[in-house]
């Protein structure tokens, strides 16, 4: 998979829809993600190495994992010919040890255990203690896509700076997307 790394942060951030991140054996298929890279200012790396993001100026194919507002951990995926790129996981759709993330959410509703960055973690159980490991290794595995999705695009959401680029991507029909994309978005090719 170091391939897939290899190429501009925007193009991994679409080209890892469709693949199938299990950690402990628990997961499923990528359906939505965001780009961001050191030259951006919604980027974490914008300011420069620091302590927390530490990671996303490591080795690709690694976990960048964070807290968000001090609530929920989020987990990007380093990568991108960038420095300090990363792509953020906003949903999965839940294929494997379902029991286990609904007793970790504490709900049943397959659609929402892991739409949305903090509830993928939750369900998967990601934490900070898996910040900068590797995703080759267990306790993940991340899994090439067995075909091509057709893909949506539209502009990052939950930011304030650089809300127009559109570095969004979602697998077009899917039902376990964190949130729509706008009526207008044709599946990009």
């Amino acid at each position: 998979m170091s391939a897939l790394f290899d190429r501009p942060v925007v193009e991994v951030a679409r080209a890892l829809v469709g693949c199938r991140l299990f950690v402990d054996g628990i997961g499923g298929m990528i359906v939505e993600t965001e780009a961001y890279h050191a030259g951006d200012p919604a980027s974490h790396s914008f300011v420069g190495p620091r302590p927390r993001t530490a990671a996303m100026f490591g080795p690709p194919g690694h976990a960048y994992v964070y807290r968000s507002y001090g609530l929920h951990w989020c987990m990007n995926i380093v990568g991108g010919a960038e420095t300090a790129a990363a792509v953020l996981l906003r949903a999965i759709a839940p294929t494997d040890g379902i029991e286990t993330m609904i007793a970790r959410r504490g709900l049943s509703d397959p659609r929402l255990l892991c739409a949305g960055p903090g509830r993928l973690c939750t369900a998967l159980g990601i934490t900070g203690a898996m910040d900068g490991l590797p995703l080759d290794v267990a306790p993940f595995a991340l899994l090439p896509r067995e075909a091509e999705p057709d893909i949506l695009v539209g502009p990052r959401i939950g930011i304030s700076k650089a809300v127009d680029e559109p570095w969004r991507f979602g697998m077009k029909a899917s039902r376990f997307l964190s949130r729509g994309f706008p009526s207008n978005n044709k599946a990009a090719l």
